[in-house]
């Protein structure tokens, strides 16, 4: 939705005695702040509203015990009594998970009489829900895919003209909805209150921190506060107490600081859930300190660590030629790499990290493998297998192996009909688990269907949902980008030319539909990172080949970013590589590298592979160059005692693990 007229509609006129007053608008057009009207003049706190501190920024946590926090709404609506036709809501607020099936009120409005719900903001775990009372019914809107209950700070912006909803997060794309009938343009507030965190103490109790929430008349605030350098915490208008830093103890006031006995785990990252939340944990390769907040470690003290050199750690021999490999770790059990071997016997490896090195743990069948993808399901643990050829029955089949805790191997769980399968990419949208299969070719022909599947939990299989077109499809790559998902395939052939389209693809209304196409050249991997508040897509570009026959294998591949305000990707750096197979995003310390897969110049498969540093408007500039022979894979890969790269070589039965020695 384009940003609203900076006018209030809701103008009104009233004749007394003959007189026509003149017209004025039912309420400022300036922000008005709901939580600065709950809180007394001298701006402290009453009974019922506790000042909390979190994550660096100061809120409000609610309670109904003593009292619901409210207001009038005549205390906004001074001249009339009707709630603006065009408006927008600002609210930073941080919550936690909530059960799936329940929800929290941001703010209510209610007529005072009969408690009715004039008009309502509402979130549950993964939706947004605003409700409004039109000309005798309620209707509402619902936003989906708006994961606001995940114990991070959020600034949402919900603009709404018309039949026109807008919702922003975090000053991200916004997401646009049209209702089925417009906003009331005379919503009558006469004797209602403003509710804040619940609906007049009966249901939905508002459980989390609010920092913000302010009413715009007339106009949209995405504009006035996006962009800013903490979108999480953009400000429109903020209580005074809520900005203001701890007042400093007076000289003759003692600090006592209770002490309290903590057990910090050391080694490798153990799990961080609900149940560990306040545990600390020290990383003895990062020399840092973290505490976890049940989502996720959190640093407290870290050191800096800079990259100073690349060693060779390990000549890691495989079963075959290696096309990819899959870096994993099982909870309790491990670090895993998982190669995909050429030769069917004795197949695929998969190797465990055991006295600082990998060493073979299980061999399992494949044909002519391109990439594994590891994935978890609740508590199950899955690894697919890419297969390229068929098998000796004719048939052509990917396979997914489950991991069995009792044998501790994996075990194969469900086959499916793939054609000439380069790549698995797993996902998750909205709670459901999805996998999207490259199919390269069926046959000679290079133009087919590549698959999108979905998990059935009641069959407990992958299932088809959807399929997409693709052209010698070699790559797929899954990212979200604020409330959005997005899933980009990487096509190398179209039978003719290796000048093909790759496409971009945006989750709407239930499918994948398309966001926009780029000219690629023989793609055969995207690689997604995001820094800064900057988004960037970067492929690898393998080769220029058409009919004439000509082909040539030193070409640039292209780092993309992606343009907010025009919602699409641009061209951000060329960087001249060798039929590049991949592309490796990592960072160490503060510092953020890119690594590229370059396998052969035209004469030779023994290249220089090269890592790039980031370095702010320079962008990605060369800083080690790596000998590498058919180079197709990188993996970044950490232990308790070191940071590691490990490549495949397609061309021999010998991949390599690097060590990254930092100062």
């Amino acid at each position: 939705m384009s940003t609203l007229l900076l006018v209030c509609v809701l103008l009104y006129s009233r004749i007394s005695n003959g007189v026509a007053r003149e017209w004025k608008p039912c309420t400022d057009l300036l922000p008005l702040d709901f939580l600065t009207k709950v809180l007394p003049a001298n701006g402290v706190a009453p009974s019922g509203i506790r000042m909390v501190q979190d994550q660096g920024a100061r809120g409000f946590h609610l309670s109904t015990s003593q009292g619901s926090p409210s207001f009038p709404a005549s205390h906004l609506f001074i001249n009339c009594d009707y709630f603006p036709e065009e408006f927008s809501i600002v609210v930073t607020m941080k919550a936690s998970r909530i059960a799936s099936k329940k929800n929290e009120y941001i703010f209510t409005v209610v007529e005072k009489d009969s408690n009715n719900l004039l008009l309502g903001l509402r979130y549950s775990q993964d939706k947004l829900h605003f409700l409004f009372w039109n000309y005798g019914d309620r209707d509402h809107i619902t936003f989906r895919s708006v994961k606001l209950a995940d114990n991070q700070w959020h600034t949402l912006i919900l603009a709404v003209s018309g039949v026109y909803a807008s919702l922003t997060v975090d000053c991200g794309i916004p997401v646009d909805l049209v209702l089925r009938r417009p906003f009331p343009a005379h919503l009558n507030t006469k004797g209602s209150r403003f509710h804040i965190g619940n609906w007049r103490r009966l249901k939905g109790l508002f459980s989390g921190l609010l920092r913000q929430l302010v009413l715009l008349p007339g106009s949209d605030a995405t504009s006035i506060i996006c962009p800013t350098s903490n979108p999480r915490l953009a400000v429109l208008s903020i209580p005074q107490v809520l900005l203001d830093l701890p007042v400093k103890p007076s000289e003759n006031e003692v600090l006592k600081y209770p002490y309290a006995e903590i057990r910090v785990t050391l080694g490798s990252r153990p799990p961080c859930t609900k149940k560990q939340t306040g545990q600390l944990w020290f990383d003895t390769l990062r020399r840092g300190l973290y505490i976890c907040d049940s989502l996720g470690w959190v640093a407290m003290l870290q050191a800096k660590q800079r990259l100073d050199y690349v060693e060779e750690y390990q000549d890691f021999y495989t079963n075959s030629e290696t096309l990819d490999i899959e870096i994993f770790e099982i909870p309790s059990v491990g670090l895993f790499a998982a190669t995909a071997n050429k030769r069917p016997v004795p197949g695929s490896g998969i190797y465990k990290w055991t006295n600082g090195k990998f060493e073979p743990y299980q061999n399992i069948t494949t044909y002519q493998a391109q990439a594994w993808k590891y994935f978890t399901i609740d508590d199950k643990i899955f690894l697919a297998v890419a297969n390229f050829e068929k098998n000796e029955r004719n048939q052509e089949y990917s396979v997914i192996y489950k991991w069995s805790r009792r044998r501790l191997k994996f075990s194969s769980y469900q086959t499916i009909e793939t054609h000439s399968a380069r790549d698995w990419e797993s996902f998750q949208i909205a709670g459901e688990t999805f996998l999207a299969v490259a199919n390269h070719r069926q046959g000679g022909n290079h133009n087919i269907d590549s698959v999108v599947y979905k998990w059935n939990p009641g069959t407990q299989l992958f299932e088809a949902n959807q399929t997409i077109p693709t052209s010698g499809a070699y790559d797929w790559e899954f990212f979200t980008v604020g409330p959005y998902s997005f899933l980009v395939v990487a096509n190398t052939f179209n039978g003719s030319s290796t000048q093909v389209y790759s496409r971009i693809y945006i989750w709407l209304g239930g499918m994948f539909r398309l966001f926009q196409s780029i000219m690629t050249f023989g793609a055969t991997d995207w690689e997604v990172f995001q820094f800064g508040g900057r988004v960037f897509l970067a492929v690898a570009n393998s080769q220029k080949y058409d009919k004439s026959g000509q082909s040539s294998y030193a070409i640039n591949s292209t780092i993309y970013e992606l343009n907010i305000t025009a919602q699409i990707f641009v061209r951000f750096q060329d960087i001249s590589t060798y039929s590049a197979v991949d592309w490796e995003f990592f960072t160490l310390g503060e510092d953020k590298f890119l690594v590229v897969a370059n396998s052969y110049d035209g004469k030779s498969y023994s290249l220089n592979s090269v890592i790039y540093r980031w370095q702010g408007y320079e962008g990605f500039v060369p800083v080690h160059r790596l000998p590498t022979f058919g180079c197709t894979d990188w993996e970044k890969f950490n232990t308790t005692d070191s940071s590691y790269l490990i490549y495949s070589s397609a061309r021999e039965d010998i991949s390599k693990v690097l060590k990254l020695k930092t100062y």
